[in-house]
């Protein structure tokens, strides 16, 4: 993901921390009765990352067998090929096949680029009732599916926003990433929305990269959250920035729990994607001695015996 990015001499002047909750955070992690465990899950993005091969897919594997073995690694994925393309229900009937052999995997779909930036939620019925076709052949391996609206898609839209979203389907969790600045630059603009997504019980996508630090909202209108993390690795070594921010979501989605959070869906990009997996193995892991959960891990290949490396 190239959103947010900056120059590596920029990483150093950019703060970090985390924004504190928002009024509506707190309201709506205080309402929630949440009499189980919470849920927590770590994915990545895509699962045809041929520099995975060795690292954690064995080398030789042929990319139509990279789905069967991205979900020995990790129990969900944020699927952006969905953006891209919609799919009839036959193509994903067989990537939910692939995925069978992982019982609690779900598929995050994505709403199709044609939904959100080319018909920008306008007249898109046809295209929605096709997208949602395709994605309910997951069955009971949908995750929540994620709406990215555009840069460019700006609060002037706010009428479209609201309509579209007040016709869809209510029987499938549903977040929304908003991206243009005047979403959150304007506290009219912000509480508009989140108001909205909170009344349709519609969750609301926090995206934390490095230049874009207004995107690290810290809004839940829901208590579930939908965490896009966007990490700095450039090369192998440097990873104390992004241990550092991961160390503080640990401590942020702990208070989450103890205050009513329901469930959480952490994925992990890079720019340099070959070090998504071991950033993603960080976080799974400073969770699980946190919160006491058995997310699972990706299991690496031994290096030592690997030739690629």
């Amino acid at each position: 993901m190239e959103f947010g990015r900056v120059a590596p001499e920029e990483l150093a002047s950019v703060d970090f921390t985390l924004p504190a909750d928002t009024e509506l955070t707190v309201s709506t992690l205080k309402a929630a009765k949440n009499n189980q465990p919470l849920q927590v899950h770590v994915g990545c993005a895509k699962w045809g990352r041929k520099e995975w091969v060795g690292q954690i897919y064995p080398s030789k594997t042929k990319e139509a067998n990279f789905l069967d073995e991205y979900v020995k690694h990790f129990d969900c994925i944020e699927l952006n090929a969905t953006f891209y393309n919609v799919y009839g229900p036959d193509i994903i009937a067989k990537w939910k096949a692939k995925a069978d052999s992982n019982p609690d995997f779900k598929f995050c779909p994505k709403f199709s680029q044609s939904i959100s930036h080319i018909r920008r939620l306008k007249n898109a019925e046809d295209i929605t009732t096709s997208y949602y076709e395709g994605v309910l052949a997951f069955g009971e391996k949908l995750g929540p599916m994620f709406l990215q609206l555009s840069d460019n898609y700006t609060p002037k839209s706010f009428p479209e926003l609201k309509a579209y979203l007040e016709q869809l389907p209510k029987d499938v969790p549903i977040f929304v990433e908003l991206r243009h600045k005047e979403w959150f630059a304007v506290p009219e603009n912000s509480e508009k929305v989140f108001k909205l997504l909170h009344d349709l019980d519609i969750g609301a996508v926090i995206t934390d990269a490095s230049g874009r630090r207004d995107v690290v909202h810290m809004n839940l209108p829901t208590p579930h959250a939908f965490i896009r993390f966007v990490g700095t690795v450039e090369k192998d070594g440097e990873f104390a920035i992004d241990e550092a921010r991961l160390d503080e979501w640990v401590v942020r989605i702990k208070q989450w729990q103890q205050q009513g959070l329901k469930s959480v869906w952490f994925f992990m990009h890079q720019h340099d994607e070959r070090y998504s997996p071991v950033m993603a193995d960080y976080v799974t892991d400073k969770l699980n001695n946190a919160l006491g959960t058995q997310i699972l891990r990706p299991k690496f290949i031994d290096t030592t015996q690997n030739t690629l490396f």
